[in-house]
């Protein structure tokens, strides 16, 4: 196991009786959680049923994402309905801890989060696994026992599924987890939090030059596919409030009429395999890529090639677009790629297949279509709460700029040359936030099981 090495170590260990865990302070203790306290479950759901009492509900999403690891009452949760005996058997008090049971990945379940004050009329999700303490330990400690390398590790080996990995209420009882005294507890959560606090710090200050980064990025894209090249162009009038002037020798026209449609398979993950046709899904066009996709290069998900024969509209051609027809937030709305093979390629689960009708270069047309101007107009016909929908509908009447097939090349190597230089930037700033994560982590691993030697904290009176 990797430490943080500027720090001093205990003057005396003893082995943990764990392989991977090697040795430990003399005077510290390896536990099972189930000696520490009980795990319980509600199996109360998102609804609200007319006739139950409504209360505040901590689900999957409060802790996962969750970087304080701690939920308090300022923290905006859902509300639901459940019966009213439920309530009392399903509250959460100061002091417990929250865990996700469930996960796409290995890497990410079992993460958990303190419950750091008592909740009023509070319960937690079906989707969660509440523990509750019976031997005292201190209470910020408390969100860094399970929150580290050593315990997440345990989590990855006893996870089991396919599409999704879960960890059942036993694989939670015989988690091993290190305990120090109360007093070295206290001076662990202490030294961690305020260690973690710079390093957020610095991270903080990374990520907002990273938001620079890509708004500089952005401003670049929408100003070449809407203005040009030529800072002394001759200028006209859209005809679009919104847009402004353009290019004279520009044209405007309507997404449908220089596209024609299709959809992706009717299809569900559960359909997907590791070998087959590649199939280009709704979650690979969110998550994975930017401009272009292909299956030679790229890892896709396949399909069974008994597809072929009856689902000949969800088949992608060279330069044909696909967009994702929901977004869970309005920022993704209008998320793309294209088709950069000729390679046989299916467009797969909430998809929609754009092909265009006349010449015009697919690059060009990518970057005007992740410009602020572009997806402004998406975003502000998109209709939805917690999802998105975009419809063909919706893309057939945004507005598409066409200037010369020659100034689309033009625009295309300008913007590929200039937006590698921040993309380099960017890189460079998100390699330096990821060692920060991984140095965070080392932290507080290396502190929670002895690796490393905390001194306390003392305060004048």
């Amino acid at each position: 196991m990797t430490t943080a090495t500027k720090y001093d170590t205990y003057p005396k260990y003893k082995p943990s009786g764990i392989d991977w865990l090697g040795d430990i302070p003399d005077k510290w203790n390896v536990e099972y959680m189930k000696n520490l306290g009980r795990f319980g479950s509600s199996g109360i759901d998102k609804k609200i049923v007319e006739g139950e009492p409504l209360v505040q509900m901590v689900n999957y999403t409060d802790i996962y994402g969750n970087e304080s690891r701690m939920i308090d009452s300022k923290r905006e949760l859902m509300t639901v309905s459940c019966p009213a005996w439920k309530i009392s058997e399903a509250n959460l008090i100061k002091g417990d801890l929250v865990f996700t049971p469930s996960s796409e990945t290995t890497e990410d379940i079992g993460l958990s989060a303190l419950i750091s004050e008592n909740l009023k009329n509070t319960v937690f999700s079906y989707h969660v696994i509440r523990f509750r303490f019976s031997k005292g330990l201190d209470n910020e400690f408390k969100k860094y026992l399970c929150n580290n390398t050593f315990v997440w590790q345990q989590f990855s080996r006893l996870a089991k599924g396919t599409t999704r990995q879960i960890l059942d209420r036993n694989d939670f009882k015989n988690i091993f987890v290190v305990i120090p005294s109360v007093e070295e507890q206290k001076s662990i959560a202490d030294f961690l939090d305020r260690e973690t606090a710079r390093i957020d710090e610095v991270v903080a200050k990374k990520q907002k030059l990273m938001e620079l980064f890509k708004e500089k990025r952005q401003a670049l894209i929408t100003h070449a596919v809407t203005k040009g090249l030529d800072p002394k162009a001759k200028m006209k009038p859209s005809g679009i409030d919104w847009l402004g002037n353009i290019p004279e020798g520009w044209e405007v026209k309507r997404f449908g009429f220089l596209f024609s449609f299709n959809k992706g398979l009717s299809i569900t993950k559960e359909n997907l395999q590791d070998e087959g046709i590649p199939c280009v899904n709704y979650g690979e066009i969110h998550s994975k890529y930017g401009f272009e996709v292909n299956p030679l290069e790229d890892d896709l998900k396949c399909v069974s090639k008994d597809y072929l024969k009856d689902n000949q509209g969800s088949i992608l051609n060279f330069g044909d677009f696909i967009f994702a027809d929901t977004s869970e937030d309005i920022k993704g709305s209008g998320n793309f790629t294209y088709l950069n093979s000729r390679e046989v390629t299916f467009a797969g689960y909430h998809t929609i297949i754009a092909k265009l009708h006349i010449q015009m270069n697919f690059r060009f047309l990518a970057y005007l279509f992740d410009s602020v101007n572009y997806r402004t107009q998406i975003r502000s016909m998109v209709a939805g709460i917690k999802v998105y929908s975009i419809t063909k509908e919706i893309l057939k009447n945004t507005f598409v700029l066409l200037p010369s097939f020659l100034e689309q090349k033009s625009i295309v190597a300008f913007l590929d040359r200039e937006t590698v230089k921040i993309d380099e930037m960017m890189k460079k700033v998100e390699i330096q936030i990821e060692k920060l994560h991984e140095y965070r982590q080392v932290l507080i691993t290396s502190a929670v099981t002895g690796k490393i030697k905390v001194e306390p904290t003392f305060s004048m009176v």
